[in-house]
């Protein structure tokens, strides 16, 4: 498990491509240039780590196209100390890129395969969430909320209502929302029952796991 400085510096030209694109969040864009990517895929694809492209991972899902990555944390506008709850731990790319800007994060995911990878491989990168679950995001984390920030790394058929009310007033959910293409969608929670939501364009997503019965 190796990270050189040819790593860095492929890492520094990925940051200088999303810059471009539009992400200018200093924390997500440390966060983009601290976490090695490449150790997060398989060793097929190490030499297209640091391209802006999705990628297979085990269990026929993606690692997330950088840029998306950094698009989602911008939109949670996340800061040291947050209470982050993410929904689809995956690789755990995501989990790391959070870790590095300091939340404190919580993540679940359904798939027992890259679960239980997951679990065992963060911490070997000294990546330490308050907690990784095999568990169901459609229902959240209730025993733990509420939250500053929730994120969903899968595309969602409609948004959870229990992802809503697990959100701290002034808290923000970032989702992608739909079947074939999501639209991504940030809901900011203004009161009690009031919700600010915003249509942030189209990406492409593996869906989100139908709840269990």
């Amino acid at each position: 498990m190796k990270d050189t400085h040819k790593h860095q510096g492929l890492r520094n030209q990925l940051v200088a491509t999303i810059v471009e694109k539009g992400i200018t969040d200093e924390n997500v864009l440390k966060a983009i240039a601290a976490v090695p990517r490449h150790l997060f895929m398989d060793s097929g694809f190490e030499n297209f780590a640091y391209q802006d492209k999705a990628f297979p991972i085990a269990a026929d899902q993606t690692i997330s196209q950088p840029y998306t990555v950094a698009f989602q944390t911008e939109l949670l506008q996340v800061k040291p100390t947050d209470k982050i709850l993410e929904i689809g731990t995956g690789s755990g790319y995501q989990t790391a890129v959070l870790l590095e800007i300091g939340a404190r994060v919580y993540t679940i995911e359904r798939q027992k395969e890259l679960f239980k990878k997951t679990k065992i491989f963060l911490p070997k990168l000294s990546y330490k969430p308050k907690k990784i679950i095999f568990g169901d995001g459609y229902k959240g984390l209730p025993e733990e909320a509420p939250f500053d920030g929730i994120i969903v790394t899968a595309g969602a058929p409609y948004v959870p209502k229990p992802l809503l009310s697990q959100l701290k007033i002034g808290g923000r959910l970032v989702i992608p929302v739909g079947d074939k293409v999501q639209i991504m969608t940030l809901f900011v929670r203004t009161g009690e029952k009031d919700f600010e939501k915003l249509e942030l364009g189209d990406f492409k997503f593996v869906p989100m796991l139908k709840e269990k019965n």
